[in-house]
């Protein structure tokens, strides 16, 4: 397949419409002129118009959310073991400090090309090959089961920025980057969960069976197996292997996922929709392999590269994608056609949109006698000297 094949669906699914569209239960957008038609899933749920309306529209009730324990203390455990095992670091063997970076970077790629642009939002398509592959690092990450990832994440991108948004960066920095994760959810976000189109995945027997056995795959993958490898194969230190190996390195790969839901959120610009949350954050894209392009991503969710421009320094994840296309193990990678782009960044962006290089460089001068200076500007410029 072709990395700039368009999906045929996507005009449909990005259809800008005027201020007179009155049906305002399939839009999503604060601003008028750029208003974007919902697209109704098939097979999501008997009560399809339930799931098309706004979440804001379900219960106007105050909320207060409450505190979850057990998982506040967890999350506390984490962190503090995360700078215990970093300073471990410093004297730790040099194939630990290697594996541990090594660790990061593979069980990402898990997160990026499976938990999210595979299973998803159905971007592109793998073989069982590299289905299992993905969802093997994906495991070692520690990010939950795909299924209950990739549900989660439907549900924000479905009703981001209200209510039912898991992860509402309307909520504040600290609530989308860690804080949902141990409080109570809104009633909104239960509700939605509930009515999101899962299909895809219930048919899916890898995901499914991940699911299943997550609990010994967790003991197995994320604590057994980066801990044991360097204990075993380089005499490292059990305890240094299980600071390091598995607390400090589970922390890290849990925190640069959270980036994305919290700086990509609120830090950067907007070239594609000024009227959203999600942020082009270049240190979010570097941190996280690709995934910082947010909004782009936010815009155009079905793209497989999360992102326009193809540079693979900036965007990783689309380069190992694309290394597995050579090998026939992904096909059908879904894309976004730049004249896509352009029209919605010149129609809702916040005009920071980098259109094309030849675009970018046509009204550049190198200084007085360039001849490309257009010759009206050339004789006020003359009139002005002094």
């Amino acid at each position: 397949s072709n990395p700039s094949k368009v999906d045929n669906t996507a005009e449909k699914c990005n259809t800008i419409v005027n201020n007179n569209n009155n049906n305002n239960n399939n839009i999503h957008s604060s601003n008028q002129d750029c208003l974007i038609v919902k697209r109704k899933d098939t097979g999501a749920s008997n009560d399809l118009k339930d799931q098309t309306t706004p979440a804001v529209d379900i219960d106007e009730t105050e909320f207060k959310p409450q505190i979850r324990w057990l998982d506040l203390i967890v999350q506390v455990y984490i962190h503090l073991g995360c700078l215990y095992g970093f300073l471990l670091l410093f004297t730790a063997k040099f194939y630990t400090i290697l594996w541990f970076f090594g660790l990061i970077i593979t069980s990402g790629f898990g997160i990026t090309a499976g938990a999210h642009r595979l299973w998803s939002h159905k971007s592109y398509k793998a073989r069982v090959p590299l289905r299992i592959l993905l969802i093997f690092l994906f495991t070692i990450a520690g990010q939950r089961d795909a299924y209950t990832w990739a549900l989660d994440h439907r549900v924000h991108h479905k009703y981001s920025e209200s209510d039912a948004d898991p992860h509402n960066a309307k909520r504040g920095f600290f609530f989308s980057h860690v804080g949902w994760l141990f409080l109570t959810p809104h009633p909104k976000v239960v509700q939605k969960r509930l009515i999101i189109d899962m299909s895809d995945l219930e048919q899916d027997k890898i995901v499914m069976w991940q699911k299943k056995y997550y609990v010994p795959l967790f003991a197995l993958l994320v604590i057994g197996l980066p801990v044991s490898v360097p204990w075993y194969f380089w005499n490292e230190s059990i305890w240094y292997s299980f600071w390091i190996n598995f607390n400090c390195r589970f922390c890290i790969t849990l925190n640069i996922a959270f980036f994305v839901n919290s700086v990509a959120h609120m830090w950067g610009n907007k070239p594609y929709d000024r009227d959203i949350s999600p942020v082009e954050n270049l240190a979010v894209a570097m941190a996280a392999l690709g995934e910082g392009w947010h909004n782009y991503h936010h815009v155009f969710p079905w793209d497989y590269k999360t992102g326009e421009f193809g540079s693979y320094m900036y965007n990783v994840t689309t380069g190992f994608i694309d290394f597995f296309a050579k090998l026939g193990w992904a096909y059908d990678r879904k894309t976004v056609s730049p004249q896509m782009v352009a029209r919605r960044a010149a129609k809702c962006g916040d005009g920071t949109h980098f259109l094309s290089e030849e675009n970018a460089h046509k009204d550049a001068f190198w200084g007085y006698g360039d001849k490309d200076i257009p010759k009206e500007d050339e004789l006020e410029l003359r009139s002005m000297t002094n």
